[in-house]
């Protein structure tokens, strides 16, 4: 049976134009004037734009490839691929079992994965999504594989076997390999041995993809010097994660990184707030590194507990991205314990005067309590301006990326609005893009950068994963203070040649895969 969308307007290559697509299998066969047949599928696509599906080249639905929620969240704003893997914690290769504790409250608990290493997590995703996924191999999960907890330099047999997996991963599909460092055990890697990593993700021509060290913001320079130095070493392509900063500090870190030959592209959400694990920002990274029970322990002591009152969260107070207003700063977002649900959407600061204490005692409650599993909303010192993101959005360099994190009560919205967001503000609200702009930063870009296939055009022989887009009334409607309400104006949705999304609804077909990387033809 064909699939035909009909009488609508298709944005590919830089043009847009009235004209009806036809899909066999998984394929685009035709797009032009197509004479229907007794049997087709129709999707009625009249005084609609039909495009390539988004790629979100940030994600953390690692843990809820069956999650129906979820996948209508995503499908809902436009979203047809997802790029998980993320800040170098994630569960292929290894058991999993580290990611399942230590980033619980990020990407959850995967259902099917125990083991087999990225082919085996690609594998897990096979006919249970009605979503695609890509994977990066996870540089911390690596690092926790060969070293344990250790919080030491790696030494030359770590660094081999820790190769090794990456070689490994890159085989069985990996479209690279991400870290995260400002997590653990990210953060106690050093440059020459995230360079040595990196190396066979360059030979296979895959992405260094990073979540900097150091905080983003007024510190991305730090950030930018050790790419700089991971990239000369390895000769690795580079996209940086979630880039936060001012307008003109990513353009001109940008710059520099070029200036050197890095080739470097970055992606950065429609949003001013961030969201990550309470741990991160309030427990020192060596205590972080170790287990959960042994960290629960920790800081239920009363002892250890004056100790970090003494001794860390003077550190918190100078910390540039949260200062000594922090308590005001973090909105909380998801907390495993139960008994503390009523602190959902709330500050620390208003928690602790909910509980009768201040934010650094509620804050190791809840840790305590949620065996760690807690993450937050997090306000940053310098609110960017629509008009400041815009030209951020505008750099040729830019891709979307949600960061989206769908665990917790009270999340963020940019995981239900990111990329609705997207085209409501800055195409049809403050002009930033041209809707073949908006499809070139949101699918065609990112399908070419991180090797998904014959992905993110609307042309015969190509993969029929397209989207079927109202532009007058495609919008966000999550916000912080209701960030669970689901996007609006995109209806349809077709993902390799099935109709996942249909007049709004979730369809019963899972046609999903797990994305091996594979380079685009000409």
């Amino acid at each position: 049976m064909r699939l035909l969308m009909c009488g609508g307007t298709v944005v590919d290559d830089g043009v847009m134009r009235r004209a009806d697509v036809a899909i066999e299998g998984k394929t685009i066969t035709a797009v032009g004037d197509v004479v229907p047949s007794t049997g087709d599928q129709i999707i009625e696509c009249h005084g609609r734009l039909v495009l390539p599906g988004f790629v979100d080249v940030h994600s953390h639905t690692d843990g809820l490839v069956e999650d129906n929620a979820v996948q209508q969240a995503l499908l809902k704003q436009g979203v047809t691929t997802v790029v998980t893997g993320q800040d170098g914690v994630s569960y292929a290769p290894g058991s999993g079992e580290y990611a399942s504790n230590y980033f619980a409250a990020i990407n959850g608990r995967h259902p099917h994965y125990d083991g087999g290493g990225v082919a085996g997590y690609l594998a897990a995703v096979q006919g249970r999504s009605r979503l695609n996924f890509a994977y990066l191999v996870p540089a911390g999960t690596v690092r926790s594989e060969v070293c344990g907890r250790s919080s030491a330099p790696a030494n030359e047999s770590q660094i081999a076997r820790m190769v090794a997996l990456v070689e490994q991963g890159m085989r069985e599909g990996a479209v690279g390999v991400s870290t995260g460092l400002d997590y653990v055990p990210g953060i106690f890697a050093t440059a020459d041995e995230i360079a040595a990593l990196c190396s066979p993700v360059a030979a296979a021509g895959g992405l260094y993809v990073t979540h900097m060290r150091g905080g983003y913001e007024a510190n991305s320079a730090a950030g930018i010097t050790e790419i700089a130095h991971i990239a000369a070493e390895s000769g690795a392509r580079v996209h940086i994660s979630h880039f936060h900063a001012q307008a003109a500090i990513i353009s001109s870190q940008l710059q520099h990184l070029r200036s050197l030959g890095v080739d470097t592209t970055f992606d950065a959400y429609p949003y001013t707030r961030g969201c990550t694990l309470l741990a991160m920002p309030l427990l020192p990274p060596e205590l972080s590194v170790l287990p959960v029970e042994t960290v629960v322990d920790l800081i239920s002591d009363p002892g250890e507990r004056t100790r970090l009152r003494r001794d860390w969260f003077p550190k918190v107070e100078r910390n540039a991205s949260l200062g000594p207003d922090w308590p005001s700063m973090i909105t909380l977002a998801h907390i495993a314990a139960p008994e503390f649900a009523w602190a959902h959407g709330l500050t620390l600061e208003a928690a602790a005067m909910r509980a009768g204490t201040d934010a650094i005692e509620i804050a190791l409650d809840l840790l305590a309590a949620s065996q760690l599993e807690v993450n937050a909303v997090m306000a940053v010192p310098h609110q960017r301006s629509v008009v400041e993101l815009a030209t951020i959005f505008s750099h040729e360099g830019h891709m979307g990326g949600s960061d989206g994190i769908f665990i917790g009560a009270h999340p963020h919205p940019r995981a239900r609005g990111t990329f609705a967001r997207y085209l409501r503000e800055y195409v049809r609200e403050t002009p930033t893009w041209s809707w073949p702009e908006a499809v070139q930063h949101l699918s065609t870009a990112p399908a070419a950068r991180f090797s998904l296939g014959q992905r993110g055009r609307i042309a015969a022989g190509w993969e029929a994963d397209l989207i079927v887009v109202d532009p007058h009334t495609v919008a966000d409607t999550a916000t912080y203070e209701k960030p669970l309400a689901e996007a609006i104006g995109i209806d349809d949705v077709v993902v390799a040649g099935q109709q996942v999304l249909a007049s709004g609804r979730l369809a019963t077909t899972t046609p999903g895969r797990g994305l091996r990387r594979e380079h685009t033809k000409n």
